[in-house]
């Protein structure tokens, strides 16, 4: 009951982003275990022992429910991922041969100190159609305890010290089951659990939740696979099957298509709401370990951290020193390439992807218009050689608005920013009159009697507004 190589295959594409999901917030910028943020560890899909989790509102177990059209004899494959934290301690040699436990242990090039590392634990297992519509599958799964001890050397190869890692033990079941959903079509509804059944009990009274994470089911998450037939999608399913849809029940995660775009054979269920298709931006050099982080700022920061800054990061954890590293190394052209993408607009943008009818429009635009270039996006400024922010004025209540004109700030209620109320009836200065891609119109201003107003000025500091949250005043 093992996945075939068939099964992964098709798992490859989603496991990429499952393994974002797998080492979500493992270690934070700035990548130091003495960072308060990388104190408090191991917030997604951790699944607790049953005795510690209804006292502490954690939970010991995930369901996900999903549709399925297996075509024939189909067989399911399944891979449980999670983390398995081990506790790592640092002791230092000393002369007598012995080694003792400290609080540091500092190398050239790194400071090793106590952290709890995440090492990747799997369950796989395969089932056909009809083991799942029967009784169902359940498949206890078990990870011992164990210590390992590595040795640390300095730079002329002697022994200064170890690192001692402890692993506690780790008992959970997976259970897998589908039923005949009625309807037009042959659909099942799949239910698979994963629960942790470890039997450690915590001290009485005890709120060490440290205690329980070695023996918990760390960032949890599911890949099922089909090798005949599909899977239907949660948020937009055919008509006809979003009542089935709605019964479905999905507790502590939510499951999504994955792996290659317009396939529908594989699904990823993580703690972590993703829409369907999900992809790691081609953009990204590596992993940063946060991702609802921008890498660009992340890799900025990171190097520009000190070199001691840099020891404490490289001594917390192996992921954490290639973190530096690929700061450090980064080159100016793959930062560049940080900066961002519009991937809306490629379609539009990009003529060699446009349909014909829409490529025969281009052709006829560069034959009538010379300022017409595909090479530059609608969205560029640089495309609009004929909006000026210094120069464009428009009309509000029948007066023409722009640079230099003097009105009266009324911000609206609805959209505006709360600091923005407190220029309720100040007088202010237009700076800039401005457009963007949506055809909407925004005032760049400077309040009058602001002693900071020429900084702001110079800094291009400017506060903005709609134009029916200004009045012109008279002698505009």
């Amino acid at each position: 009951m093992t996945t075939t190589a068939a099964a992964d295959s098709r798992f490859a594409t989603a496991r990429q982003v499952a393994d974002a999901v797998l080492f979500e917030g493992y270690v934070l910028y700035p990548y130091r275990a003495s960072a308060a943020k990388n104190r408090l560890r191991w917030q997604f899909g951790v699944l607790v022992p049953p005795a510690w989790g209804p006292a502490h509102d954690e939970h010991a177990h995930l369901q996900t429910e999903i549709l399925m059209e297996p075509r024939g004899e189909a067989n399911l494959a399944v891979e449980l991922r999670f983390l398995h934290a081990r506790r790592r301690t640092v002791q230092q040699a000393r002369d007598d041969g012995t080694f003792t436990e400290v609080a540091e242990l500092h190398l050239d090039d790194r400071v090793l100190v106590p952290w709890d590392e995440g090492t990747e634990e799997r369950v796989e297992l395969s089932a056909t159609t009809a083991e799942l519509a029967g009784e169902g599958i359940t498949l206890p799964f078990r990870r011992p305890a164990r210590e390992e001890t590595e040795p640390v050397l300095d730079d002329r190869g002697r022994v200064v010290g170890r690192l001692v890692r402890s692993t506690e033990e780790i008992v959970g079941v997976v259970r897998l089951r589908a039923a005949e959903v009625p309807g037009p079509y042959r659909v099942f509804k799949l239910t698979a659990v994963v629960e942790n059944a470890s039997p450690w009990t915590p001290e009485p009274g005890s709120d060490d939740r440290d205690a329980a994470l070695p023996r918990s089911l760390v960032a949890a998450h599911l890949l099922l696979g089909l090798d005949s037939g599909s899977f239907l999608s949660m948020t937009d399913p055919p008509e006809w099957a979003k009542g089935a849809v709605a019964s479905c029940v999905n507790r502590h995660t939510w499951p999504v298509l994955a792996g290659e775009p317009g396939r529908a054979d594989v699904v990823l269920s993580s703690p972590i709401i993703l829409e369907d298709h999900p992809a790691i931006a081609p953009e990204s050099a590596g992993a940063m370990y946060d991702a609802t982080e921008i890498d660009e700022i992340l890799a900025l920061r990171t190097a520009a951290l000190t070199d001691q800054e840099k020891r404490e990061a490289r001594g917390t954890d192996a992921r954490a020193a290639a973190v530096i590293d690929l700061a450090d190394s980064m080159p100016p052209e793959v930062l560049e390439r940080l900066h961002g993408a519009v991937r809306a607009l490629r379609e539009i943008t990009d003529p060699a992807s446009a349909p014909p009818d829409v490529l025969e429009l281009i052709t006829e635009l560069q034959d009538e218009d010379e300022v017409f270039r595909p090479d530059t996006p609608w969205w560029d400024p640089a495309r609009d050689d004929t909006a000026d922010p210094a120069r464009d004025r428009i009309a509000i209540d029948g007066a023409s608005v722009g640079v230099g004109s003097r009105v009266l700030l009324r911000p609206g209620l609805r959209r505006t920013d709360a600091q923005d109320l407190f220029l309720q009836g100040m007088t202010a200065r237009v700076e800039a009159v401005l457009h963007d891609v949506d055809g909407g119109v925004h005032l760049a201003v400077t309040v009058e009697d602001d002693p900071g107003a020429d900084i702001r000025r110079e800094q291009g500091r400017f506060l903005y507004f709609q134009p029916d949250e200004l009045t012109p005043l008279e002698d505009a």
